[in-house]
């Protein structure tokens, strides 16, 4: 997916050759302030109406910076996505343990739930997501953000391992991804509920999996 051209209203245009990756280069002299807003208004923006009428113009009106500014520092909608993704993962929290795996387990099935649910956090994922099918730069931006949202909660899994409530082996983070997999698919495919009942029934699950050694690296036959 490209990004949008300056005169915005929905133009393609293709990013430059030998461009870096967005968010790997941070602008000379820019304070933290100015990026926040770009990245904040690109947020609304996304949440609003989508990856496809992300306008570059629009999002520096937003911010209330020159829209120079965002084209010199962005260069394209899809570089704009990237680093707003990369914005978000930086801001993971370390995440409490509740004591038992399968409280840690609910605990983060009933958050995905939530934030899809949000108002704003949720159609700014399914928007994300869907650009990432289409642009190469945001589909690894979309991996980084979800490999760090998964680290968050790897560690209870380790933890839950060294207690004995999961086999020696088992893989921390495919026992995150069985949670929040079927949530997932309910939001983005299915349209199945997505409430709390459907969040306790993804963890439960995944827990009866781990405590059967079917997430662990040399699976345990069934």
């Amino acid at each position: 997916m490209t990004g949008l051209g300056e005169a915005g209203g929905g133009g393609a245009a293709p990013a430059r050759p030998g461009a870096k990756d967005p968010g790997t280069v941070r602008p000379g002299g820019r304070t933290a302030r100015v990026r926040a807003a770009v990245l904040r208004a690109a947020g609304d923006a996304l949440a609003e109406h989508g990856f496809d009428r992300l306008d570059l113009t629009d999002i520096a009106r937003r911010a209330e910076v020159g829209k120079t500014t965002v084209y010199r520092r962005w260069s394209t909608a899809a570089g704009l996505v990237a680093d707003l993704l990369d914005a978000m993962a930086e801001q993971s929290v370390h995440r409490e343990g509740t004591g038992s795996l399968e409280g840690d387990l609910r605990a983060g099935a009933r958050l995905v739930v939530a934030t899809l649910n949000d108002p704003r956090q949720g159609p700014l994922l399914r928007a994300v997501i869907a650009a990432s099918t289409g642009d190469p730069r945001t589909a690894r931006a979309l991996r980084r953000f979800y490999e760090t949202r998964v680290e968050e909660w790897a560690e209870r899994v380790r933890c839950a391992v060294r207690r004995g409530e999961a086999p020696e082996g088992t893989d921390p983070h495919e026992v995150v991804r069985a949670v929040s997999a079927p949530l997932y698919h309910r939001a983005l495919i299915s349209g199945g509920p997505l409430d709390d009942r459907a969040a306790d029934r993804a963890a439960a699950a995944a827990l009866a999996a781990a405590r059967a050694g079917v997430y662990t690296r040399s699976p345990t036959p069934l």
